[in-house]
């Protein structure tokens, strides 16, 4: 079993990395597969850098950057894990992600804060539930 968490390094996202530790803490067999998505680089940094190498490796600096905390939460926790950067439309690479590595679970934590469901849960986590074909557990933090 792999479970994977979308990671953003918000506080949102590291609640769905400790539910998901406690999920494996509580018997269940699973590794963590901890994903990050960089969106691609926009006009001004394809201006700016016409390097797409240094653009790349930049994207997946700051995707290992945000990552780092919650793959400390996993070493700490003794339970195994990956990580992957990926690059493009967050929604459509997670869902490639999630299939692609044979993922059996997806942990997400909620980012919204309106009144309609989408702004409740946040767009991802939201875009996740309704088309993700695989189960999807929403974290939300404590207010």
């Amino acid at each position: 079993m792999k479970i994977l968490v979308p990671v953003d390094g918000s506080a949102e996202s590291l609640a769905a990395v400790r539910h998901a530790l406690q999920l494996i803490r509580s018997g269940l067999k699973s590794s963590l597969l901890l994903a990050n998505v960089q969106e691609p680089a926009g006009l001004y940094e394809l201006l700016r850098v016409h390097d797409a190498e240094a653009i790349a490796r930049i994207a997946r600096e700051a995707g290992e950057h945000l990552l780092a905390d919650a793959a400390a939460m996993c070493v700490a926790a003794g339970v195994d894990h990956e990580i992957e950067v990926a690059r493009g439309e967050p929604i459509h690479a997670l869902l490639d992600i999630a299939e692609d590595e044979g993922c059996t679970m997806i942990v997400v934590g909620a980012h919204g804060k309106g009144e309609s469901e989408g702004r409740r849960l946040g767009s991802v986590a939201h875009a996740l539930l309704h088309d993700a074909a695989l189960p999807v557990t929403v974290v939300r933090v404590a207010q």
